[in-house]
């Protein structure tokens, strides 16, 4: 069944991290959706491997434990697709060094369902375009992890999705919207298109990126939600570190 997005439909509760990030639960016809969304760019960081022990971190309290005594995770979730190994399938860049080059092959998985995409940013800008887009304009990342499939390309649900799908998974995704990013995570197992909509029609984004379904994981310490269950890649995080001095 498709499911149709009530403008009129409720904010169930919502509160504010003040310094760099708004979180709420929107409601669209019977299924809910965790929304982060992040307006300070330098709060935001990715993490994939502890430089200290050369491990993957995998979980968010292992980030939480190494982070200095003056910094506060104030929200994390699964950031893109990632081998058996943990490394990332494709492009991945960490504190401006790229670790993994952005992927353009062909294959089987949601990952290679066209277009795929770059979530990317840096203390002034973030973008979220397909990945054609992104080689082509050269967008000098901080930041920068790839997903796929993207949910929405210019206002448009990707083609490839079945508006009748029975494949229905609690599923993650990323989409930008007046250099805001909203991280969205369902609560109940959606299908891309149902996921593709509620960002289309709920929040009136244009453009919006896949990150993972299944393994889809959310961090929130003003809701006291760590999810531990499943093991992770890369992890895109809020940081505040504002009382750390240099």
């Amino acid at each position: 069944m498709i499911i149709k997005c009530l403008l009129s439909a409720p904010i169930l509760f919502a509160f504010t991290s003040v310094n760099a990030m708004q979180y709420q639960v929107v409601e669209m016809q019977q299924q809910r959706f965790d929304v982060i969304q992040v307006q300070q760019l330098n709060q935001l960081e990715l993490f994939l491997k502890n430089p200290q022990t050369n491990q993957y971190y995998q979980k968010f309290s292992h980030i939480e434990k190494q982070l200095p005594a003056c910094a506060q995770l104030k929200f994390a979730m699964n950031a893109g697709m990632y081998h058996a190994d943990f490394q990332a399938v494709g492009l991945y860049v960490e504190k401006g060094k790229q670790k993994t080059k952005l992927n353009e092959a062909t294959g089987v998985g949601n990952f290679f369902m066209q277009p795929n995409g770059v979530l990317a940013w840096n203390t002034q800008h973030a973008v979220v375009q397909n990945t054609a887009e992104y080689k082509q304009h050269g967008f000098k990342a901080l930041y920068a992890t790839q997903s796929g499939p993207m949910l929405l390309y210019k206002n448009h649900i990707n083609p490839r999705f079945l508006p009748n799908s029975t494949s229905l998974k609690i599923r993650n995704a990323v989409g930008i919207k007046e250099q805001k990013l909203y991280f969205v995570m369902s609560q109940q197992p959606v299908s891309f298109y149902q996921l593709a909509q509620f960002f289309k029609e709920k929040l009136n984004i244009s453009d919006a990126l896949y990150l993972d379904g299944s393994i889809s994981s959310l961090y929130v310490a003003e809701s006291n939600r760590n999810d531990h269950y499943f093991k992770l890649g890369p992890i895109v995080a809020v940081v505040d570190r504002t009382r750390c001095t240099n």
